[in-house]
């Protein structure tokens, strides 16, 4: 008995601070949302509020997808306000929490403790400040180290002010994994620049690892080991790194279509840029409605995987698929447990891993069966226009085959809704939605056998 009212209070608490957390997000979307709103935040001309929403909202989630041009829309003030609405979104607004506490000189609450314990996936609750402080200062420094390497490049290219103030923003999207920029056409004037290809390839790459994982690599000297969770993260995001590599430098035959004075390198840099983006990051050297269908197929693919829990990153999560394909190979070797680095995966994972992908499969084909009926298809695009849409709103990426400007009002609300579900994740909805309570099977039925497959 004790163990079920255990249970239920912690299923009732879980209720509460996913409430919380949705709510707290939700709050951030409608406060940005009244900034851009303002005369001040937009170049002469009146946005609809649909479109500030909008812009709100994938700022706010860390995804970059925009109805608007950010260059040609948003004044400086605008662009300030998403640029902070992303820092927010991409660190979570309970470490600003911890941060304004600590600014007060003020303790944290037993429940401030727990919800930030859960928004940043960690398993000791004594571990809320310092992971919080860890998390602030390692952000700090990778954005400020970036926006100097940017400064190398921007500062010569546009002055000291603008280049300073672009190097930031730029810094800051890409260490968040959100696909803003201020040049009007993403990094395509860029594509050159390999310079600026691989400082930006580095940050997206440093922001989609985790806190977490960056925290046991930083304290491997000291503790000579590694959690399963940076090892199974390190190992999935290695592997994705160089699989959609090599199978991107197949599918575009090594960026063939480039002018035909683009150096080896280059061609190379923009290939190793395009198989890292769509690990949540949304910014572009290339247009993708040009990229080979088999390239759009596998850019599809990274999406829905995405990046690491804890990390700036959306998608179903680079540890889910870890699993699963251990998983699966442990079972077709004829193995009963899932194993990797001499542990061996619970149940609960495993089934955890299966949900997550059932439900994100689920809000993916609903979404995409919405779209086809309020969406345009060009003639010269299939049902990959749209659903290359929803992964990447899903998976928090940014990129687009050119739908998401033409949208209309429900689809905005659709693309919105993707947007949100993908940064909060599905499991947190889930239990802000539901009224779920733990019962206990007081009886259990024979077991029986099905056909499977």
């Amino acid at each position: 008995m004790e163990k079920i009212r255990h249970s239920k209070f912690y299923d009732l608490f879980l209720n509460t601070l996913s409430k919380k957390m949705v709510m707290g997000f939700i709050l951030i979307i409608a406060m940005g949302t009244l900034l851009l709103s303002l005369p001040v935040a937009t170049y002469g001309h009146t946005v609809s509020f649909i479109n500030a929403l909008f812009t709100a909202t994938s700022a706010t989630c860390i995804t970059g997808l925009t109805v608007v041009n950010t260059a040609e829309t948003w004044t400086p003030f605008g662009q300030v306000a998403i640029m902070v609405m992303t820092e927010i979104g991409a660190l979570g607004y309970m470490t600003f929490t911890v941060l304004l506490f600590n600014i007060m000189r003020r303790h944290l609450n037993l429940s401030t403790q727990l919800m930030v314990k859960e928004s940043l996936n960690l398993e000791h609750l004594h571990d809320t400040k310092s992971v919080t402080r860890y998390v602030i200062g390692l952000s700090a420094l990778f954005q400020i180290v970036g926006m100097i390497l940017f400064a190398f490049d921007f500062v010569p290219r546009f002055g000291w002010s603008q280049g300073i103030y672009i190097s930031l923003f730029h810094s800051v999207m890409s260490f968040c994994n959100a696909g803003f920029d201020v040049f009007g056409n993403s990094l395509m004037g860029f594509r050159n620049d390999s310079y600026m290809l691989l400082v930006t390839t580095i940050l997206i790459v440093a922001g989609g690892l985790g806190f977490l994982v960056w925290r046991d690599l930083l304290l491997y000297h000291d503790r000579k080991r590694l959690t399963l969770n940076s090892k199974l993260t390190l190992f999935t995001t290695v592997s994705l790194f160089v699989i959609g590599f090599l199978m991107l430098l197949v599918t575009e035959r090594d960026l063939s279509w480039l002018p035909k004075g683009t150096s080896w390198f280059n061609r190379t840099v923009n290939t190793l840029f395009l198989s890292v983006t769509p690990r949540t990051a949304g910014l572009v050297s290339l247009p993708t409605a040009d990229l080979h269908p088999g390239s759009i197929f596998l850019i599809m693919i990274l999406m829905f995987i995405g990046g690491t829990p804890g990390s700036t990153a959306g998608g179903i999560k680079t540890t889910t698929f870890g699993v699963l394909m251990i998983q699966s190979i442990s079972q077709l070797r004829g193995k009963r447990d899932a194993e990797f680095a001499h542990r061996r995966f619970s149940q609960a994972n495993v089934s955890r891993a299966l949900l997550l992908i059932f439900m994100a499969s689920v809000v993916i084909v609903l979404a995409t069966l919405v779209l086809t009926q309020t969406e345009k298809i060009p003639h010269n695009f299939g049902l990959e226009y749209i659903v290359f849409e929803v992964l990447s709103a899903f998976g928090t990426v940014g990129l687009s085959l050119g739908l998401t400007p033409h949208l209309t009002v429900i689809g905005k609300c659709v693309i919105m809704l993707l947007m949100f579900i993908g940064r909060v994740g599905i499991f947190t909805t889930l239990y802000t939605l539901s009224r779920r309570q733990v019962k206990k099977n007081l009886i259990r039925y024979p077991e029986e056998n099905i056909l499977i497959g």
